[in-house]
């Protein structure tokens, strides 16, 4: 925010903000997109801000909003691109006839289109990956947050997602408790138990407990999970975390031993 201040002070707002009326007489409007411009003009002292206003319906704005969002900002949490597709997916589907979730189909007002691919035509990832990210909009926020500090990985929450609240919240005491994190194919048995009506809280633990081929078995608090995956891409596997690690304990090593050998 003080970097996009200082530059609105050298060089001004460079694009419009945009805005829908609320109270037009008394000036009042909401912001579709420019939230943090209109800020940083605040910071920069300015009273003015060149926005553009769009007399258009709220669903429109939210396209409008969430579209401006996914384009300009490089990075974004995995809950924030989540809900920023279900916004826009709701969005379509008011548009269109209310569908479920599980049907894509929307109506005349979008010409026959089907809302996820609509979105996918507009994004970097294919319609299964918006549907995916959409599907972390349905765990609880302890879930989520472990997935945006990727302390749990994408696909397993994707999978746990179908869980209902309290299963989740079982799971989430289990994974405190344990120090642990699903891996995909406990995920999915979770989710098979709960599609049974057999999960509880016993079922949860022995599935938790069952042993994870290939994964990393050294324990972690969870902030030294969260700066130890910092270091590794988001598809990293435990193979290369694990991989990483070693090479950069090697690595520690023999600067420790060349600084040895320097002091005798």
């Amino acid at each position: 925010m003080q970097e996009l201040a200082e530059s609105v002070t050298r060089n001004g707002v460079l694009h419009p903000a945009l805005l829908l009326p609320h109270d037009a007489k008394e000036g009042h409007y909401y912001y579709i997109a420019g939230h943090r411009r209109g800020l940083a003009c605040e910071k920069a002292g300015l009273a003015d801000i060149p926005a553009i206003v769009k007399d258009i319906s709220m669903d429109e704005a939210t396209i409008l909003m969430v579209d401006s969002n996914l384009q300009q900002r490089e990075e974004l949490l995995h809950s924030e691109k989540a809900w920023a597709y279900r916004m826009k997916l709701d969005a379509l589907k008011r548009q269109g006839n209310r569908t479920d979730l599980t049907c894509y189909q929307v109506g005349n007002k979008l010409n026959g289109q089907k809302s996820l691919d609509i979105i996918a035509n507009d994004v970097a990832d294919s319609r299964n990956q918006v549907y995916r990210y959409i599907r972390l909009t349905y765990l609880i926020f302890e879930l989520a947050d472990r997935v945006d500090n990727r302390q749990m990985a994408f696909s397993p929450a994707v999978e746990i997602s179908y869980l209902s609240i309290q299963e989740q919240r079982d799971l989430l005491k289990i994974m405190e408790r344990d120090m642990v994190s699903p891996s995909l194919e406990q995920a999915s048995a979770l989710k098979r138990a709960s599609q049974n009506g057999d999960l509880d809280y016993e079922l949860t633990h022995m599935i938790m407990k069952q042993e994870k081929p290939n994964q990393l078995s050294l324990k972690l608090s969870s902030d030294a999970q969260k700066r130890v995956y910092a270091y590794f891409p988001e598809d990293a596997t435990p193979q290369d975390v694990e991989k990483g690690i070693l090479e950069a304990l090697e690595m520690r090593k023999r600067t420790l031993q060349r600084k040895h050998q320097q002091t005798r």
